[in-house]
């Protein structure tokens, strides 16, 4: 059985993408600086910040640790 990827998920890790991208802005970090730091590679962050990556738990850990936050804070919406 092949598992399709819904509008729902694609939703979600664009929203994801978008609070890493914040976070990492307001820190102001690049995409190769939050990789060194969060020890992974800097086309994966890419790929998260645009939600095209289905991340792992130990990897938002590792953004958490790299941006001073709770993992938490990766999930919770910024001010609009």
């Amino acid at each position: 059985m092949v598992q399709r990827t819904t509008d729902l998920e694609r939703q979600q890790r664009k929203e994801f993408g978008a609070r890493l991208r914040e976070l990492r802005k307001e820190r102001g970090l690049s995409q190769e600086g939050l990789a060194h730091e969060a020890e992974l590679d800097r086309s994966y962050v890419g790929q998260v910040e645009r939600g095209e990556r289905n991340i792992s738990l130990d990897n938002i850990y590792r953004f958490s640790r790299a941006l001073g936050i709770s993992p938490a804070d990766l999930f919770t919406p910024g001010p609009r």
